[in-house]
């Protein structure tokens, strides 16, 4: 593949807040750590090293639970699994839902920019090692967000009840969906072998959680991604200590608040708001918010469920796989069980980490570098042609259909289609009226001034007439450059945030993965055009 990058701030399609961070708008530098690059690394390396060996021992004991088997066929997984018992050994981080057959594309970007960013952190610091990790959100319970997925353009959804965490839910009902979803690969090499992952992950009765971890370990092994669930009472227990203190004493909730009310006075949208408890009470059966009630007691919602606070203390110690934390508290909980240098997260996810670092710092854990995911739109040579043909540029194509094709008209056009000129000469005549009325009346100029306000407003309308007369003489290429919109920003917005990655693992096959890493830069912060 061939690969032009342009900023982000040329495709219109993220946040200002996002934006604000990647310039360094000083705005902003009180509510992250160490910089994005390679100067921030070295320091964060130095901040993490105090990581202890124990936590290690435990993640790597879980971890290799987690595989069972699968670690058998995964040498490049089982060494990096390895490696985090070293105190040289660090992470870098991203997490995602369980989306099924992988969701949206932009849930490929996400691992990929970890592996490439891990990659390049060796090359700048050889004596350490650096493994990329994918956290699964096994604990989330919005069922709606991750149980469907489309493949040229049709949607496909697995329509079941929702139970508990979605990383608990048995994928035993997903017959029907793996036969649609494969159904719609075709007959190639390539699609031979996705159907075979898919089958393989979801046809065997598995939770969500392992399927979920059985198909992107398939994709991405050869690149040593470990996928961590974290859903597990031996991780908890490392966190213990912080659900008691955000449960008893809603620290939490005040530092984010405080956090959020300054970013927003700085002109900032907050993404997330805390709560006075940020933990829901996780079971196998349902997975329901804690509040505290006025007479002291904490509730389990829409369950009957209560504890004092001495018998929640005492639940949190026994059971603390069934405290399941909230968007604002998982960030923190990542921290505690990894050895973690940066997290890569959508726009969104970077917006409300910015509103976490004071929480973290009263906790006393680290807080993260920052790194927005690798954006990109991939096409091909037939698409790119088209576009250099039609004198537009992979920035400009960014721009609305209805742009781009006025555009096209005002630079091919074998006529003048704005008046300029006559407008000038008109303008000149109106000052010479303006003039005599003025001496005949002064309070008429008003009154002249209105009538070539409405003549200009004619004249502008008259411009856009001729505009649209003129179109016709250029229809097949207004045709074309509409449907290369369609193709590229399908449904409008940006490829990444709504197709699935099979059609273009059908077309590339592994080599999708091994062009993505190849050409992905994650410290250069640019959106990137492949074809």
């Amino acid at each position: 593949m061939k690969a032009t990058y342009i900023d982000y701030k040329d495709t219109n399609s993220f946040s200002k807040t996002l934006l604000a961070y990647l310039a360094a708008d000083e705005e902003l530098a009180n509510f992250y750590g160490n910089s994005p690059d390679i100067s921030g690394f070295a320091k964060q390396i130095e901040l993490k090293s105090s990581f202890t060996f124990n936590n290690r021992t435990i993640l790597v004991d879980q971890l290799k639970r987690q595989y069972g088997t699968v670690l058998a066929d995964s040498p490049q997984v089982a060494a990096n699994i390895e490696l985090l018992m070293d105190q040289n050994t660090f992470t870098v981080t991203t997490g995602h839902q369980l989306n099924i057959f992988t969701g949206p594309l932009y849930f490929i970007f996400k691992i990929v920019t970890a592996i490439r960013l891990a990659s390049d952190l060796k090359k700048s610091f050889p004596e350490k090692e650096f493994v990329p990790v994918y956290w699964m959100a096994t604990e989330d319970h919005d069922f709606e967000e991750i149980n469907n997925t489309r493949v040229y353009g049709k949607k496909i959804v697995w329509d079941v009840p929702r139970v508990s965490g979605t990383g608990r839910m048995d994928t035993g009902s997903m017959e029907q969906v793996v036969r649609q979803y494969c159904s719609m690969l075709g007959l190639s090499e390539n699609s031979t072998k996705l159907t075979a992952i898919v089958e393989d992950a979801y046809r065997k009765d598995r939770s969500l959680a392992d399927a979920t971890r059985v198909f992107a370990n398939a994709l991405f092994k050869e690149y040593g991604l470990v996928i961590v669930d974290a859903d597990k009472p031996a991780l908890k227990m490392l966190f213990a200590h912080i659900i008691e203190e955000d449960i008893l004493y809603e620290k939490s909730f005040h530092a984010i608040t405080t956090t959020s009310q300054l970013l927003e006075e700085k002109g900032f949208q907050a993404q997330v708001h805390a709560r006075e408890c940020n933990f829901f009470y996780l079971t196998d059966d349902f997975r329901e918010r804690i509040v505290r009630n006025p007479d002291g007691r904490f509730e389990v919602l829409n369950q009957d469920i209560y504890f004092t606070e001495v018998e929640i203390k005492a639940e949190i110690q026994s059971h603390p796989e069934r405290f399941s934390p909230n968007v604002v508290m998982r960030p923190l909980y990542e921290e505690v069980i990894l050895p973690n240098l940066a997290y890569i997260g959508g726009g969104a996810e970077i917006v409300y980490w910015l509103q976490l670092k004071a929480n973290f710092e009263q906790f006393g854990v680290p807080f993260p570098i920052l790194i927005p995911r690798n954006s990109a739109m991939i096409t091909d040579d037939n698409v790119a042609g088209k576009i250099f043909r039609l004198d537009l540029t992979f920035r400009s194509i960014f721009r609305s259909t209805l742009i781009l094709q006025n555009d096209y008209v005002k630079r091919h056009t074998t006529h003048r289609l704005n008046l300029r000129d006559e407008w000038m000469e008109i303008n000149a005549i109106f000052a010479k009226i303006k003039l005599r009325t003025h001496k005949i009346d002064p309070s008429l100029a008003p009154s002249a001034e209105a009538v070539k306000a409405r003549l200009k407003k004619a004249m502008n309308n008259l411009e856009k007439k001729l505009l649209k007369a003129d179109k016709r003489n250029h229809d097949e290429a207004l045709i074309h450059i509409e449907r290369v919109k369609e193709r590229l920003f399908p449904g409008g917005g940006l490829q990444e945030r709504t197709e699935n990655f099979a059609t273009l693992y059908i077309k590339y096959g592994d080599d999708l993965v091994n062009e993505l890493v190849k050409h992905f830069n994650p410290l250069d912060f640019k959106f990137t055009i492949l074809y």
